[in-house]
């Protein structure tokens, strides 16, 4: 069963805020106007106006007291406060409704487009994984490199797929995730997609380094969910780093008994984040500037970062940018540490 949706309850929340803050302007506005008038009215009731109430009724007319006008202008103010609520929030749905349109196009765009990317995949990892058996059957000859390459495409093909998964897992179009998660070695995750990576830094002149963290980092994350996160951090280090510079990527254990966590730093030497607030580039499509030279050949699309944070914060972590100036820029994902179970 499908949670709440979080578009809608992001609309609510922005029509209710935009109400608030019409009905509060319209009731200052109200009770300015409302103190002004009381004020002019007592300030013209003088003892004078006494002998003037009774000259009037003598004459048969209709005398109404300063306390009515200011009772009735008192329920009057309250009843334009109420109307003016009533009104507000109704210009402030109207006033959203295109903004939940939008999000609604959006993720039926990042549903389908993931949808359709399913099938071609899973006929690429099914055609690599045949050729994969026919080469290991001795079917087609290929040296120990060919074997290898083939091997790591499918490890490739496998990753896309698992990616179409967390693009329609953000999209709400499924939980791909499920069930409970494994404790994992983060230090043997980080080294497989680095491993995977060596290719793209190759052809950048890029060195890709590992400082492991001594085999005590483990999370209880499923390990296609982490295996994405360290593919999409790594990968925007590369689209970031000058040729012939280096991506360190760290794994750490920071704290102690049940506050400890797991960190994985991903530091590159490029140009450092411009263009827009570092806290937002894990928003959802998201773009900073892209830097001059040959690391503007691949830019980026504000999805990695944003799928990155999804994951972290639903399995009880999160990320940051933990450093960036024209030197380079550090990301780091926390994850709290998965403690051995016992026997």
């Amino acid at each position: 069963m499908r949670g709440p949706d979080p578009d809608a309850a992001a609309l609510r929340a922005a029509a209710r805020s935009v109400g608030r803050q019409i009905v509060l302007v319209s009731a200052v506005v109200v009770v300015a106007a409302l103190a002004l008038t009381i004020a002019w009215v007592l300030h013209q009731t003088v003892p004078s106006e006494r002998l003037e109430q009774v000259a009037a009724a003598r004459r048969g007319e209709v005398f109404i007291s300063a306390t009515d006008v200011v009772a009735g202008l008192v329920v009057l103010g309250l009843a334009g406060v109420v109307f003016a609520g009533v009104v507000s929030v109704v210009i402030a749905r109207r006033a959203v409704r295109p903004l939940g349109d939008a999000l609604r196009r959006q993720r039926r765009f990042v549903a389908d487009a993931s949808h359709e990317l399913r099938t071609p995949l899973a006929v690429l990892d099914a055609r690599l994984q045949a050729l994969e058996r026919k080469i290991s059957g001795g079917a087609v000859a290929a040296d120990a490199q060919v074997a290898s390459d083939v091997a790591h495409l499918r490890e490739d093909s496998r990753a896309l797929i698992d990616i179409v998964g967390d693009l329609l897992e953000a999209a709400g179009g499924e939980d791909h995730d499920g069930g409970a998660p494994g404790v994992v070695d983060v230090d043997a995750v980080v080294a497989e997609v680095l491993g995977s990576m060596a290719v793209l830094a190759d052809e950048r002149a890029v060195r890709l380094e590992l400082v492991a963290g001594g085999g005590e980092a483990r999370v209880a994350v499923p390990r296609t969910s982490l295996r994405r996160s360290v593919l999409a951090l790594v990968d925007n280090a590369l689209g970031h780093a000058p040729e012939g510079s280096v991506v360190v990527t760290t794994v750490r254990v920071d704290g102690r008994d049940a506050a400890a966590t797991v960190v994985i730093a991903v530091a590159d030497r490029g140009p450092g984040i411009t263009g827009i607030d570092p806290a937002r580039v894990f928003d959802r499509f998201a773009r900073a500037d892209q830097p001059s030279g040959p690391a503007s050949a691949r830019p980026g699309f504000g999805i990695g970062l944003a799928l990155v944070r999804e994951i972290a914060r639903r399995h009880g972590g999160d990320v940051r940018v933990a450093a960036t100036s024209d030197t380079g820029t550090t990301i780091e994902v926390t994850l709290p540490l998965a403690r051995p179970t016992a026997e």
